[in-house]
């Protein structure tokens, strides 16, 4: 089988995996606390990325890292798990779980906002018109349509998810500058994250054993979520002959996920979603390839 072929087919699995997730949020947030879901999930996810380090043979090269990097590991787990998922777990027990994965979505655009105090970026007015874009469809969402009064139905909940994507924003800024093996890193970064994340729950509450189906929820999020989905991408970015090729299917996430939400989780997907979904995503690509260029020159 040809690599093109077999990395279509790696990214293929990675977005249908990933367009489950929301719903998975959903359904396991009806069995367990947010803190509890993001506990477990983050325990059998070390344990997987444990198990892809070992398969690997990469175990190794966790001796190699100097203090410095396990310090970058402390700082990026501090945003990725524990933060991030904090964050966007809440906002999921808050908001429809439509809500919440096209919100999130809008990590892209926070990231042209980020770039331009943290990388020095000049916004230029491809990316002003890319973040009125999106930024409108996030009214859109927020407002459920209702553009005659701007009355954002959940302020709380639309806080966190659009908090949740500027946390990943800078988690993807600040990790792409790191040059260490791609697992190796993710592995201590989860490895200080569940530290914090135990701390968390040790001091805010109460661990409780879950009910099944919600340990089984807990499972699939840090196996496919926090996990394996990582390492299949990579696979898939490795194999193609450039990143465009695969990673342009990224855009299909989200509408699936809408498709899932409502066959799995039983949501009626909302007119107001889709559209400012559409918004969103067309201001992504508007800005993308520009941004791209200019950060594969400062990093």
């Amino acid at each position: 089988m040809a690599d093109q072929r077999k990395a279509y087919i790696y990214a293929a699995i990675v977005v249908l995996i990933w367009s489950t997730i929301a719903s998975a949020f959903k359904i396991s947030l009806s069995y367990l606390d947010f803190l509890q879901l993001l506990f477990y999930a983050a325990s059998v996810s070390l344990v997987t990325l444990s198990v892809i380090l070992t398969l690997q043979k990469k175990i190794h090269l966790l001796c190699k890292c100097s203090k410095k990097d396990y310090l970058k590991s402390a700082l990026l787990g501090f945003l990725n798990p524990f933060l991030y998922y904090v964050v966007l777990l809440k906002a999921y027990t808050i908001l429809p779980a439509q809500q919440a994965v096209a919100l999130n979505y809008t990590w892209a655009i926070q990231l042209v906002i980020l770039s331009i105090p943290i990388l020095k970026q000049k916004i230029g007015i491809k990316n002003i018109a890319a973040i009125i874009i999106s930024y409108f469809g996030v009214l859109i969402i927020s407002t459920q349509g209702d553009l005659a009064t701007f009355r954002i139905v959940n302020l709380e909940g639309t806080f966190l998810a659009l908090g949740s994507a500027v946390v990943w924003a800078l988690f993807w800024i600040y990790n792409i500058k790191d040059k260490r093996d791609a697992v190796v890193k993710l592995f201590l970064n989860f490895l200080f994250g569940f530290a914090y994340i135990c701390l968390y729950v040790i001091i805010t509450q109460k661990l409780e054993i879950p009910a099944l189906f919600g340990l089984v929820g807990a499972a699939y999020v840090g196996i496919f979520e926090m996990g394996i989905t990582f390492v299949l991408w990579l696979t898939a970015l490795r194999l193609s002959k450039t990143t465009a090729q695969v990673s342009n299917m990224i855009y299909l996430t989200p509408f699936l996920a809408l498709v899932i939400i409502n066959i799995v989780v039983g949501e009626s997907i909302l007119v107001s979603t889709v559209i400012g979904l559409l918004f969103i995503v067309a201001g992504i690509i508007l800005q993308r390839y520009r941004l791209r260029r200019n950060l594969s020159n400062r990093l």
